[in-house]
């Protein structure tokens, strides 16, 4: 009873009427205040560029239909990349042909044609040898490729992560000057 009591003494009136003045500012901005969103928008002039409506019943095509999925083009028509993708394809079709007619490479027909014919085992172990040696060749040119990629990567992340510390480390020398600075203000 005694906490009770000293606890209604130390209430001071100025903090009550705070109190109920600060409610009463709160309730009268929320009930009295603009309300923003909840209003009507404006109606459009007749003459308003904005005013143009959907209508279902005209035929508003986006695309021309191309087949793929929903009969449209899987690719967004404003992109260039198909059309890139498109001519490496074809590029890459031409090559194979012209390794197939410079090397000599046989047809699954030919190759049926040549073990009846009795191509001799040296001959299809050449064959076999060459592309193999080509294949091997062209592995090693793709891992020399990646590895010097790899290598640049390191490179580029280790002076990265040399700039981030030296930027930390002056960070935090400026950091503890200041607070040197304020606690010598403090102490004056």
């Amino acid at each position: 009873m005694k906490k009770a009591m000293n606890w209604l003494k130390n209430i001071r009136p100025l903090k009550v009427l705070t109190v109920f003045l600060a409610g009463m500012f709160l309730f009268l901005t929320q009930a009295c205040g603009d309300p923003g969103t909840a209003t009507q928008p404006p109606k459009l002039d007749a003459q308003s560029p904005y005013s143009k409506r959907y209508d279902p019943t005209k035929d508003y095509p986006l695309s021309s239909p191309a087949g793929g999925i929903n009969n449209f083009s899987d690719v967004d028509p404003r992109a260039t990349d198909e059309k890139a993708a498109n001519d490496r394809g074809d590029a890459m079709a031409k090559n194979a042909q012209r390794n197939v007619e410079q090397k000599g490479i046989d047809s699954p027909e030919q190759y049926g044609e040549n073990y009846k014919q009795g191509t001799s085992l040296g001959g299809r172990v050449k064959n076999l040898g060459e592309d193999i040696g080509s294949s091997a060749e062209e592995v090693r040119k793709g891992l020399v490729k990646g590895t010097q990629r790899g290598i640049e990567n390191i490179k580029g992340n280790t002076q990265n992560a040399a700039d981030d510390v030296t930027k930390n480390v002056q960070r935090r020398a400026e950091d503890a000057g200041n607070a040197v600075k304020r606690t010598v203000k403090d102490v004056d």
